[in-house]
């Protein structure tokens, strides 16, 4: 078997074919970032052993026509966390940094931990629809904060008394944007209050936008995965981060797997006859906030989960510790909801309150 390490650009991939038995290069290349660089890659790996595994480094826009291609044609691909590929060009001897040296760091990254431990590609065209709306979101999201920041600042000079009336993360609401809005009509013109009146414009249009593209959320996940709103604490933003950041949980052997990839498998930090394990700050954070959210609000209104959190509290784990244990039963249980075939068109059903562990209760 030979593992190919891609190191990928808008428009040339170099890639390096490593043996995985021995670690030695079979063969380098350099590709263009083209349909037919695609097909000549498959016809040169192939020729060089029947057995292939790809290993691309996770730049998801440069390697995104690449990692397509490959998925389609039936090839194993595995993508490869650039820190990783940075460790692994820390350790070799050969100085320097060039595309064919970053190319065999990656392959080889994927030596060094092993080929089973890496999620493969799946290809999910509604997964990654909810996943691209979801990012659109949370960017706008992102604006309007910004844009608050701003106009409090503003106010802070043209009308303090106002501006501490506003309550905080509640600037962006429609009632006080309308105040805002009316107390800079009766103001002087000047440059600042213009600045102000334009960011209040675009808070009211971006609010709107979010607001859209939840609702569409909310109709894609409900006719997707309509079981992940059933869930106590998922709400549909929480819903699309797990659909859309898992990018298909088939990718995953076990719930372990999963995980790991989401930082809440607990990591081993024992010493002498101390044995203890403290939190994962690796995996995906995204997904790890997805279920810090589920877990908290679970916490709070699930009495099975209050339960369970009191028994790990009387086992001699603080809160925290608990939540993580908590966290750890939901990637568990997660995982198996998003391993269920998707649904074609169901309505969205009602929140129950039910287990943090146990399958959801009927309705």
């Amino acid at each position: 078997m030979i593992v190919i390490g891609a190191d990928t650009h808008k428009s040339t991939h170099a890639l390096a074919a490593v043996d995985a038995g021995t670690g030695e290069v079979r063969g380098e290349r350099e590709i263009t970032a083209d349909d037919e660089g695609h097909r000549k890659a498959l016809i040169w790996a192939h020729e060089i052993d029947p057995d292939v595994v790809w290993a691309l480094e996770d730049c998801r826009h440069v390697s995104h026509h690449l990692e397509r291609a490959l998925v389609r044609s039936g090839e194993r691909v595995l993508r490869v966390a650039p820190r990783l590929m940075g460790q692994t060009r820390r350790g070799e001897r050969e100085a320097g940094k060039s595309d064919q040296i970053d190319a065999r760091a990656v392959s080889r990254a994927v030596l060094r931990e092993g080929v089973e431990k890496f999620p493969g590609a799946h290809l999910d065209e509604r997964a990654m629809e909810i996943r691209l709306l979801c990012d659109h979101r949370e960017d706008q999201v992102a604006e309007i904060n910004r844009l608050t920041n701003r106009l409090r600042w503003n106010l802070v000079i043209l009308d303090p008394a106002l501006e501490a009336s506003i309550p905080p993360r509640k600037m962006d609401f429609a009632g006080q944007l309308d105040r805002v809005a009316r107390r800079l009509r009766g103001m002087e013109p000047s440059a600042r209050v213009r600045i102000s009146k334009e960011q209040v414009r675009k808070i009211r249009e971006l609010s709107r936008q979010a607001r859209e593209l939840k609702r569409e959320l909310d109709i894609l996940i409900a006719a997707y995965r309509p079981e992940l709103l059933a869930e106590l604490g998922c709400s549909t933003i929480t819903a699309a981060i797990l659909i859309g950041q898992t990018a298909g949980a088939e990718r995953f052997p076990t719930d372990a797997h999963f995980a790991r990839m989401a930082g809440v498998a607990p990591i081993p930090a024992s010493s002498g006859k101390q044995e203890r394990h403290r939190l994962h700050r690796g995996g995906n954070r995204r997904l790890n906030r997805a279920l810090h959210v589920i877990a908290i609000t679970r916490g709070r209104w699930d009495p099975a989960t209050k339960a369970y959190l009191q028994r790990k509290e009387a086992e001699g784990k603080t809160r925290l510790e608990a939540l993580r244990c908590l966290k750890r039963q939901l990637a568990r249980h997660f995982h198996r909801l998003l391993l269920k075939p998707p649904a074609t068109a169901t309505p969205r059903t009602a929140i129950t309150a039910c287990s943090a562990i146990a399958v959801p209760c009927p309705t």
